[in-house]
């Protein structure tokens, strides 16, 4: 089981999401929780400040440390490792990767940011990760930490109805998914690939493999560049180049 806490001044713009489908279930049958905070809790002037006008002058104002250090401390789990999260455009880009190497914490602490940003001592004495979902700015970070834990949790043992269905889907294994179809087996002058229809496992597989390189090499090449292929997925990367299949 794995724990993801959320600080952010606006927590409640993550409770709908959490009421639906996969992760609506897997809080249900315990295999995560999710805890929303409001940072405002931690401020202790009257008007729950959580944020102020950056020292050197500069537009917008720059979120506090202090409540946010307050606040991290306060929903630590005791006695577990707990991984801070700063979700911030300056991160590192989020992948598939990371995301199997979050879901295996036990408590994640992911640290919405709003305003014009951090006061630099949560990047640099609170946080233990930074994270981005790519190179452009939202309004805050409360998309990024839904987004972070529904691809985090799905990783997770029990998540998925079958464990086996997130080992085949794109980028788990480096490459992109290969094509799907379902009934009808024509519709509209649309066949599904005739050798889905065989009932032959091993051409199956061996399609599934070929599409899945030759899609990847398509549309993202530079995944191929840090995926280590085999002899075999090698020769029908070469095979798919010189259009020979």
């Amino acid at each position: 089981m794995i724990r993801f806490d959320v600080l952010s001044i606006f927590p409640e713009m993550l409770q709908s999401p959490l009421e639906f489908s996969l992760l609506k279930k897997a809080r249900e049958k315990g295999l995560i929780e999710v805890g929303l905070h409001n940072i405002r809790d931690w401020a202790q002037d009257k008007h729950r400040m959580t944020d102020d006008a950056p020292y050197g002058g500069g537009c917008g104002m720059v979120m506090k440390v202090e409540p946010v250090a307050r606040a991290v401390a306060a929903v630590k789990q005791a006695g577990e490792a707990s991984l801070v999260v700063l979700l911030t455009p300056q991160g590192e880009i989020f992948n598939q990767t990371i995301a199997t190497e979050l879901a295996r914490q036990k408590q994640i602490i992911l640290i919405c940011g709003r305003y014009e940003g951090f006061d630099e001592r949560i990047r640099e004495h609170l946080a233990d990760r930074e994270i981005s979902l790519g190179d452009y700015i939202l309004t805050g970070g409360e998309l990024s930490a839904l987004v972070v834990i529904d691809a985090t949790a799905r990783l997770i043992p029990g998540v998925l109805g079958n464990d086996a269905s997130a080992s085949g889907e794109s980028f788990s294994q480096g490459l992109l998914e290969y094509p799907q179809y379902t009934r009808p087996a024509e519709y509209s002058g649309w066949p599904v690939p005739e050798v889905l229809l065989s009932g032959n496992h091993a051409r199956i597989e061996r399609w599934q493999r070929i599409e899945a390189l030759r899609r990847t090499w398509r549309r993202r090449p530079e995944l191929l560049e840090k995926t280590q292929l085999g002899e075999e997925d090698g020769e029908l990367l070469e095979k798919i180049k010189q259009g020979r299949i």
